[in-house]
C-alpha cells in the first residue's frame, strides 16, 4: 500500500504553456528551408508553362496513350480473334466477334473490335497479352471527342491510327 502512495506522489514536471528555445529553432529551420525553396523557384529565369494548343509535350519512353491495330507485311490486320486481349483487360473495354478468314494461314480474323476508351485505363495489359503483337499503346494522348460515342473505336480507327 505505501508504494502505491509513493508512486502517485512522485512529482511530475510542470508543462509550461511556452516551447523552449530550441524546439523553435528545430521549428524554423524548415521553414526557412521551405521557403528559401519557394524563393528558388518564383526567382528562376525558365517558364514553367505550356501554351498547350501550340506547344505540346512530349511524353516519356514507354508513355501508353491511345490503342492502334497493326498490320502485317501484306497489309492485313495482325489480329487472329484469339480474344486474349479482352480475356486479360481488367476493365473489360475490349469487344471482339471473330469471324472466318478468307486467308489460308490463319482460321480467324475480327469482324468486330471496339474498345471503349472511357473505360479503357490505359494499363498495358491487352498489349502484353497478345500472342502475335497485334495490338500496341501508341504515345497519343489526346485526342479530343464531343461525345461518348466518338470514344468507342471501332476496327477501322484502331487500324488508321
Amino acid at each position: 500500500m505505501a508504494n502505491q502512495n509513493d508512486a502517485s506522489e512522485e512529482k511530475q514536471p510542470a508543462e509550461t504553456g511556452t516551447t523552449s528555445a530550441r524546439e523553435k529553432a528545430s521549428f524554423a529551420v524548415p521553414v526557412i528551408k521551405g521557403l528559401a525553396n519557394t524563393l528558388a523557384h518564383v526567382l528562376r529565369r525558365e517558364p514553367n508553362t505550356i501554351h498547350y494548343p501550340d506547344e505540346k509535350r512530349t511524353p516519356y519512353p514507354g508513355y501508353r496513350g491511345e490503342h492502334r491495330l497493326k498490320r502485317d507485311a501484306l497489309g492485313r490486320e495482325k489480329c487472329v480473334a484469339c480474344f486474349l486481349c479482352s480475356t486479360a483487360c481488367p476493365a473489360h473495354c475490349i469487344e471482339i466477334v471473330a469471324e472466318e478468314a478468307p486467308w489460308s494461314d490463319r482460321e480467324k480474323r475480327p469482324r468486330l473490335f471496339n474498345i471503349d476508351m472511357m473505360r479503357c485505363i490505359y494499363c498495358g495489359m491487352c498489349e502484353e497479352a497478345c500472342p502475335c503483337d497485334a495490338i500496341e499503346l501508341t504515345p497519343v494522348y489526346n485526342i479530343p471527342s464531343r461525345t461518348r460515342g466518338e470514344k468507342i473505336y471501332d476496327k477501322e480507327k484502331l487500324l488508321s491510327l
